[in-house]
């Protein structure tokens, strides 16, 4: 079935948040945003460089455990899928006051392999036990669930999205051993627990969460993107077995310097905006490194990138950089960069007139400079 509730498009973006999942110009790329306000927990910004969080700064309060009202419940004699062929292998229901998924009597679709039942008010997981065979993907974004159960039968499921709900603790999952794809964006985890066993998971999504410390991973040693932005996350570590690790997204948390990267010889992309990183030291080892967002850190200078050869893009927007000699000389040796970002450093903020001219002088391999396409020199 086709999605009944489209999410709005970029322009109807939360104003106090950028989502660079676009391209440079403006265009989407392939997925689609996660929630109403286009963000899937990967790269959240703050507009116009906020500053970096302060390491020491009080936690921001716990949200309220207080539940809302009673979730409307559809009436006994409405079937929303009762035009459904029985054949159908992809159900999409979104945004229709769901609190029962018995109600739905999805046994009678013997070959479902995807059910979507984003933004409900689902808190129990209650998918008959008769699709186990034929269910790939199961996604439960945006509901009402505090306890992970119900997924005992599920063994071929590929991609379970347990987004934006009410989840305190990973639990009762590492049977679900064929998963590849793992989302809890925007939960009430403390702990990165409970995933041991899940052998073949390619991704997992932990952005939004109350996660202080990385740990509990040693096991994923086919992991290829760790999403861990925006918790209360101070060092990293914990990521020595993680060979395959291509992304890796640990934007606005507490880290004050890039630790915990050497065991990473995969590595592709590092987004580390808003953190209080003050120097660019510990990436030696990560060669492989093609974009680096390293914007909205009080970093004056770009010494530690020597070792980056294939670098395409860098993202360094609103740090401290002042002067264009060492951009020239951190950067000119880059024959594959195309891409950077230094709006609100000095050396934009004090030579508006001339600062794409400089960039240019000083990088002429570059093809964009900010948002700004340039014409090679």
């Amino acid at each position: 079935m086709a999605d009944s509730n489209p999410l709005p498009s970029h322009d109807a973006l939360d104003p106090a948040v950028t989502d660079i999942s676009e391209t440079h110009d403006g265009e989407e790329k392939d997925h689609k945003p996660r929630d109403s306000k286009g963000w899937d927990g990967k790269l959240r910004l703050t507009k116009k460089g906020a500053a970096p969080p302060d390491p020491d700064a009080p936690s921001e309060p716990e949200e309220s455990e207080e539940e809302g009202p009673e979730p409307e419940q559809l009436a006994a004699d409405e079937d929303l899928l009762d035009d459904v062929d029985a054949d159908e292998e992809d159900i999409d229901l979104v945004h229709f006051r769901i609190s029962s998924i018995p109600a739905l009597r999805l046994e009678r679709f013997k070959k479902l392999q995807r059910l979507c039942l984003r933004q409900n008010q689902i808190s129990e997981v209650e998918i008959p036990e008769e699709l186990a065979a034929s269910l790939r993907e199961i996604d439960l974004y945006d509901n009402a669930i505090a306890h992970i159960r119900g997924f005992e039968a599920f063994t071929e499921l590929t991609s379970l999205d347990l987004s934006f709900n009410k989840i305190k603790h990973i639990k009762r999952l590492n049977h679900l051993t064929k998963l590849k794809d793992l989302y809890f964006v925007q939960n009430k985890i403390s702990t990165i627990e409970g995933l041991d066993g899940l052998n073949n998971l390619k991704q997992i999504e932990l952005g939004a969460n109350r996660i202080r410390s990385i740990e509990n991973l040693e096991t994923l040693t086919g992991l290829e993107e760790l999403w861990l932005g925006k918790n209360k996350i101070t060092e990293i570590k914990g990521l020595d077995t993680l060979a395959n690790l291509k992304i890796l997204s640990i934007q606005s948390n507490r880290l004050t310097a890039i630790t915990g990267l050497s065991n990473l010889p995969n590595l592709e992309e590092l987004h580390i905006s808003h953190n209080a990183l003050t120097n660019l030291s510990g990436l030696e080892a990560n060669t492989k490194l093609r974009v680096m967002d390293i914007s909205s850190n009080p970093i004056e200078h770009l010494s530690g990138l020597s070792t980056l050869a294939h670098l395409e893009e860098l993202w360094a927007s609103y740090c401290k950089v002042n002067s264009f000699n060492e951009v020239e000389k951190a950067l000119r040796d880059k024959e594959e960069l195309q891409t950077v970002y230094f709006e609100g450093n000095p050396l934009q903020l004090n030579n508006r007139t001339l600062y794409r001219n400089k960039v240019k002088l000083a990088l002429p391999q570059v093809i964009q400079i900010d948002a700004t396409f340039v014409k090679a020199v």
